[in-house]
């Protein structure tokens, strides 16, 4: 896709009603020169002119060569935007965007029409603004985000702090540090450059000072009121991010018109693809902005809701992830029966449990016969029909090592070979694990599974992380979903309360939505423990868990075939309009190294995560981008956990040269979070910004 007949502007200034200027790239389309076209927008604080040049050109380009104006604006405080970012998604924001929109609308290149996209932060202000009813805003397009910032967001999962909450805080905290381009800005830049990093603050601790569904989450969080939304929205996400059960909450409760496309990716645009296969996404695209922007009939109204890749079975060590596309014209779909499994001592039965208990325990657990207590909140029936406990039963003990989550991957994956999963039997020894026997014949799910489970605990705040794996014939086990539950959170997310130590409790543990085939011959696994480091702080302290399996079970949303599988519209290969050139410095370097000092019994996760460094060939700009994450512990001690992020950013073009470290480094005790954190900026050699926090934040139920 060639760029000729597209014409850009580097620069543009939107002045906002308070003074503050906005700095806005332009890709128009020829004919825009003799009649207003529709526009697209992505608001976001990613920089247009450095670290996003490339995808920026290739994707509006592409929409530009296409018949529609591209605009990427930088959001206040970042980039080349003055003023000051000081978080995500505030109200200023939202007042921002929504000058942004009527500023695009009334311009003479425009015809009014407006559509919003983008990538996780560009999909979440999208979709708030969408709420916002703007009459300029037609329709969206919102990618790996979410519709409820505290309970499907980067911060907290289940009511558990997660370290992508440390990692994203610190990947901000680098973005913010970095000054805007004296080529843009002037002379000035230096003086917008210490305002940004004297203001900007330490994100991390806001995120650990609401540690509940306060009203610091709900702000922004569409699920508060779906009916706020009323232009159409393409809800995008792949099962390798963080942000898959999205799709289905706005399929679910958006009453406007609706697509939904999930495959096997990570988070990226679909047309990069990885682990599963790419596709052609700015193609399809485009018929949704002709549809809702141009009034264009693509048949979009005529299409399946939801559009999802059925994964089979893969290998938990190669990132490829075969399957098939299958199709549902609504959501909830009528072709999905929730089917019980109970959890037994033989392991996951099917809609019913084995009785008596007697015979083999579940793999890697210990059981023990118990009296059931009288009077518990599970009450005297249950599910199977049984009328009051037995007098003796079956009961299962855990309490995991911190080692259990060590090959969990990133809760926001990247679909880096590294960030993915790894064979399950490195994390199973320390689970309580629960298998079924080999399917006689195949299983598919699309949905939500979930963990009805009866346990009590010797700690007043608990965590239980479940995990659904398939086990292949040769023995590897692959994960499938996940789900986290801190057992404060229980009953309410907003209100939680300390359990009472030793009383049962009936909780349901939601996993994140999937699509999955199972072959015959393969098993069904349910690993159940009491932490999941690092992908989630651990409770305060290390807590036993007593679980009773006749009270529990799994629900497995079993899908039957649909015509509609059948009768799919095929995607187009992946296009996309050329990006500026560019000159490779050095390539990108991706590791994850888990080292266990047998000496001193420390055990570390080392990640390396450094971008290419490259050079932007058509304005002379050097680019550069590492970061570091280390995770560790001693002696299965929670009170040595320790979490450290250091990120290097660099720019230079000539003798003009900067540079900013940002170090990060969260610990807790049993009663609060310590975060201590440095930044230090340097213009060529010379350090001409220094700023420590030592700051410590109380736990709160977490």
């Amino acid at each position: 896709m060639s760029l000729d007949q597209v014409r850009v502007v580097d620069t543009v200034w939107i002045e906002l009603s308070d003074g503050c200027r906005l700095a806005a790239k332009l890709w128009l389309p020829a004919e825009a020169d003799a009649h207003r076209v529709p526009a697209v927008l992505e608001y976001i604080p990613y920089r247009k002119r450095d670290f996003k040049a490339v995808r920026d050109a290739q994707i509006h380009g592409y929409f530009a060569a296409h018949g529609y104006a591209g605009v990427r604006v930088d959001l206040r405080g970042s980039g080349d935007s003055e003023g000051i970012l000081r978080d995500e998604y505030l109200q200023q924001e939202l007042t921002d965007g929504l000058e942004v929109l009527r500023w695009i609308a009334s311009q003479p290149w425009c015809d009014g029409n407006v559509g919003m996209f983008g990538l996780s932060w560009g999909g979440f202000n999208g979709l708030q603004l969408a709420a916002l009813q703007p009459p300029e805003l037609k329709a969206v397009i919102t990618v790996c985000s979410s519709d409820d910032r505290y309970r499907d967001d980067i911060h907290y999962m289940g009511g558990c702090l997660l370290t992508d909450n440390l990692s994203w805080a610190s990947t901000m905290f680098a973005y913010n540090s970095c000054p805007p381009d004296p080529e843009v800005v002037g002379e000035r830049w230096r003086k917008m450059w210490l305002e940004r990093l004297q203001g900007s603050g330490l994100w991390l601790k806001t995120w650990l000072q609401h540690q509940r569904r306060d009203d610091y989450w709900r702000h922004g969080s569409v699920c508060e009121d779906y009916s706020r939304i009323r232009c159409p929205v393409f809800a995008v996400s792949g099962w390798a991010d963080g942000y898959s059960n999205t799709v289905f909450h706005l399929l679910e409760h958006l009453s406007v018109p609706r697509w939904g496309l999930i495959g096997a990716w990570g988070h990226k645009y679909p047309h990069m693809g990885g682990p599963g296969p790419a596709i052609g996404f700015l193609q399809e695209s485009l018929r949704w902005w002709d549809q809702w922007l141009k009034g264009i009939d693509r048949g979009v109204t005529e299409e399946p809701m939801l559009r999802a890749w059925m994964q089979d079975s893969f290998s938990p060590i190669v990132p490829r992830r075969p399957g098939r596309w299958v199709a549902e014209r609504a959501w909830p779909s009528p072709h999905i029966e929730v089917v019980p499994y109970v959890l037994t001592h033989d392991g996951l039965q099917p809609n019913g449990c084995a009785e008596p208990f007697d015979g083999a325990e579940p793999s890697g657990t210990g059981g023990t016969d118990a009296a059931a207590p009288a009077g518990t909140d599970a009450g005297t029936g249950d599910a199977f029909g049984r009328q009051g406990p037995p007098t003796a039963e079956r009961i299962y003990e855990v309490r995991s090592p911190l080692s259990v989550g060590l090959f969990a991957g990133k809760w926001c994956s990247y679909s880096e070979v590294a960030d993915l999963p790894s064979d399950q039997r490195d994390e199973d020894g320390g689970a309580l694990v629960f298998d079924s026997l080999p399917l006689a014949q195949p299983l598919e799910i699309l949905g939500a599974p979930a963990l009805e489970l009866q346990l009590s605990s010797d700690k007043p705040v608990a965590q239980v992380a479940v995990r659904l794996s398939g086990i292949a014939p040769d023995g590897t086990i692959t994960r499938v979903t996940y789900g986290l539950l801190n057992l404060t959170h229980h009953q309410s997310d907003a209100n939680p309360e300390e359990i009472e130590p030793g009383r049962r409790y009936t909780v349901l543990v939601r996993l994140n939505y999937i699509a999955q085939r199972f072959p015959a011959g393969h098993k069904l696994r349910i690993a159940v423990s009491s932490s999941y480091w690092p992908l989630a702080w651990p409770a305060p302290e290390s807590a036993r868990l007593v679980v009773y399996p006749c009270y529990s079970k799994v629900l497995l949303p079993c899908r039957s075939p649909s015509e509609d599988d059948l009768q799919l519209r095929p995607f187009d290969a992946p296009e996309t309009a050329a990006g500026p050139p560019t000159t490779l410095l050095a390539p990108a370097r991706r590791e994850w190294t888990v080292i266990r000092n047998l000496a001193t019994n420390e055990v570390t996760l080392d990640v390396v995560n450094n971008d290419a460094s490259y050079r932007l060939d058509d304005i002379d700009l050097t680019v550069q981008k590492d970061v570091d994450e280390r995770f560790a512990y001693r002696s299965n001690r929670y009170d040595t956990l320790r979490a450290e992020v250091t990120s290097t950013r660099g720019l230079r073009r000539g003798d003009w040269q900067v540079r900013t470290v940002t170090r990060t480094v969260l610990t807790s005790t049993r009663t609060h979070f310590r975060i201590q954190a440095t930044l230090d900026a340097f213009e060529g050699d010379a350090r001409v910004f220094a700023r420590s926090w030592d700051e410590t934040v109380p736990r709160d139920l977490v």
